[in-house]
């Protein structure tokens, strides 16, 4: 409370037991004295009056007539009084507590003159003021009472919207002659001011309860202190959503606003100049590029675009290195539970895009493929175009295998594209549980004969897949590729082809071998050798075997085949293998091509072993013949065999070893040759003498 300065006193009266003084009445006691007898204008003359003469502010005379105007419901007086008195704006915000909140704590503290305080009113707020006054001034003229009378509640209704607009235009002035005292954004005092704090948050109220979008959005940007716990209920009462995420957006409350515009996409709040509130979360979402928030809001954004938020997902719901399986499958988990449809093409992504080889994803992507497969054959239209088609290439002869017819003749549609991928799936991976495939397959054979046969080849079931290729599909040209590439039915290269031609490159890639970590990737050409499988030749030659058991089982309708295939793979096959199997009926016809050229084959080998063995014996004759010289020369003896019928036939024995391991004399031949190089290069010849005593010098 501030001290209050009295005038000096130039007259003392000394009494016997006191003093006396003869003090002028000051300004202060005339004031009171007027507003006491409800004389307010006369009291701001009189103030007014000195104010002109002494150049000089009363505030305390200003702050006593605003409270005295508050209690007479003069609400327009009261406001300019109170700027005019500069008093702390939270003693007035004090009279409207349904404003007020937690804005105020029992440590806080105004400091006053003493005067104004006893001039304070005694109500606890505008309300019970302007009660107070109506009681004053009608009771008991309106009946029942005050407080039921039409008359007297509209009044009431008047008398408040007055105290409302005063104080709303109070805080305006007092907050805008604090700005011009404190500019700059980077004033501390405006910061920490608690009046500050107080005064933006009740004026965002009124600004709010008042529907001045305008305004309140002004308040927001002018570097405003308010208090967001106070306004937030307010702003979403009212429907100023749209300040309320200005003011997150300005605090960096990300979550908070996600939350907001995710509740006018549900219709939980409504805010019509927030036209795109989804767009807008897209945005920011983009804008953070982080993972966490990317995937809380990715899962949730499924249910409302699927196609914007798997994007979002894919290109920051994941880490650019590569996440941990589990992480992975936790986020495929709830994508589904949200979206379905989203959970499987974020599982399509995972595996075609992300090359992930978790063995459980691999195995429900394998079981959406044939799921939505046996879905499409639930449609009569489908099943019978399929059903005919598989009947038009069984009953002709094809030179293409039946997936290329397929793709070539059905017209393009949603389940011509389901099918595809599923077959190049069931082929490019393996990693799935091909025995739940197959019995989900089972019964199918008719129409989906050629899937079932990729599917008994990962099973390692060779001789039921070339079996149902031939017998049930009719289609050698894939039979024939299966043998040729190990196992598998479609080629690198046609599976490419169909992923140009219908936009499955995603699902055509997984033919390529992953490029792994620490090598370059694989240049043009490079790419075009990984198309072609490398398989062992053994692996050739016993499944080329086994589709000519297959061939031959089909009896006679199968003689044409058989004979194309004995001719074309001659080399994987074995003669007296074929023999075994031929039926006793078949012409000889059939297979004089294939025996001709077994024949001319086994006998160029035969010919070409006797050249062989003819160079190897002249090489060893002609290093026997240099050998013979060098050894001459060194002293050593050689001894001649004797010529009777053993040992003739020991030495043609001894040729004809020479003769077949040629190699063995090719080598022995060699290393005399270098001993008689090292020998000839020497000068000097060690000569062994006997001497006299039988030594040797």
């Amino acid at each position: 409370m501030r001290n209050l300065h009295f005038p000096r006193s130039n007259v003392l009266v000394l009494g016997s037991d006191s003093v006396y003084s003869l003090l002028p009445s000051t300004l202060i006691a005339q004031v009171e004295a007027l507003l006491e007898s409800h004389r307010v204008e006369d009291a701001v003359n009189m103030a007014e009056q000195q104010r002109k003469k002494l150049q000089s502010k009363l505030t305390m005379d200003d702050d006593e007539a605003c409270f005295q105007c508050l209690i007479e419901t003069l609400f327009d007086d009261a406001g300019r009084h109170l700027y005019d008195g500069n008093l702390d704006p939270r003693a007035l915000i004090s009279y409207y507590p349904e404003l007020c909140g937690s804005l105020f704590s029992s440590n806080d503290e105004l400091n006053l003159f003493a005067g104004v305080a006893e001039r304070m009113p005694k109500e606890a707020s505008i309300d019970d003021i302007i009660a107070a006054n109506l009681v004053l001034n009608y009771s008991p003229h309106l009946s029942p009472n005050t407080k039921s009378s039409p008359p007297a509640v509209e009044l009431r209704g008047v008398l408040k919207l007055t105290a409302v607009d005063m104080l709303k235009l109070y805080l305006k002035k007092w907050r805008k002659k604090r700005r011009l005292d404190n500019p700059g954004p980077s004033s501390s005092k405006a910061k920490t001011s608690p009046e500050m704090r107080v005064v933006d948050t009740v004026l965002a109220k009124l600004f709010a309860d008042a529907g001045e979008s305008a305004e309140l959005n002004s308040l927001i940007d002018d570097r405003s202190e308010i208090v967001l716990a106070e306004v937030e209920p307010v702003l979403i009462r009212t429907g100023n959503i749209e300040s309320l995420c200005r003011i997150y957006r300005q605090r960096g409350e990300i979550d908070k606003l996600l939350d907001t515009w995710s509740k006018l996409v549900t219709k939980e709040l409504s805010d019509l100049t927030i036209s795109d509130p989804l767009t807008n979360m897209f945005a920011l979402l983009t804008e953070k590029k982080d993972r966490a928030l990317a995937q809380h809001w990715g899962v949730w954004l499924t249910k409302q675009d699927s196609e914007r938020a798997l994007k979002l997902l894919t290109t920051f719901g994941v880490s650019k290195r590569g996440s941990k399986p589990q992480d992975d499958q936790a986020l495929l988990k709830q994508i589904q539970d949200a979206n379905p449809s989203a959970g499987t093409q974020f599982l399509e992504h995972l595996i075609l895009s992300k090359r992930n080889q978790d063995p459980a994803l691999h195995d429900q992507l394998a079981s959406i493929c044939v799921d939505q497969l046996l879905a499409c054959l639930e449609d009569e239209s489908i099943s019978k175009l399929w059903r005919a088609k598989a009947a038009s290439y069984a009953s002709s002869r094809q030179d293409s295998s039946f997936l290329s017819y397929f793709a070539s003749t059905t017209p393009d549609s949603d389940s011509k594209r389901s099918r595809l991928k599923t077959i190049m799936f069931l082929q490019a991976s393996d990693f799935y549980d091909v025995p739940s495939i197959q019995l989900k397959l089972q019964g199918h054979e008719k129409i989906l004969g050629f899937e079932m046969a990729i599917v008994e080849g990962k099973a390692g079931h060779d001789k039921e897949a070339l079996s149902l290729l031939v017998h049930t599909v009719n289609d050698s040209s894939s039979a024939e590729a299966y043998c040729t590439l190990g196992g598998d039915i479609i080629p690198a290269k046609i599976a490419q082809s169909l992923g140009e031609r219908f936009g499955l490159q995603q699902w055509a890639s997984l033919f390529v071998p992953v490029v792994l970590p620490g090598k370059s990737k694989a240049t043009s050409q490079g790419m075009k050798r990984e198309l072609t499988k490398t398989v062992d030749e053994s692996r050739k030659r016993e499944l080329t075997r086994i589709l000519l058991e297959v061939y031959m089982k089909g009896g006679e309708t199968m003689v044409d085949r058989t004979a194309a295939l004995l001719n074309a793979q001659a080399m994987n096959l074995d003669a007296s293998e074929v023999l075994c199997l031929v039926p006793p009926t078949w012409p000889l016809q059939i297979l004089s091509t294939f025996l001709t050229r077994s024949f001319r084959r086994t006998l160029h080998t035969r010919h070409e072993l006797l050249l062989v063995k003819g160079i190897t014996f002249s090489e060893n004759m002609a290093v026997s013949d240099k050998t013979w010289t060098i050894l001459r020369e060194e002293g050593a003896i050689v001894e001649e065999a004797v010529d009777d019928e053993d040992g003739d036939v020991e030495g043609e024995k001894l040729e004809e070893k020479m003769v077949v391991d040629g190699g063995l004399a090719e080598g022995l031949g060699l290393e005399l040759n270098e001993k008689a190089a090292i020998h000839a290069a020497n000068d000097v010849v060690d000569i062994e003498v006997e001497g006299d005593d039988g030594g040797l010098r």
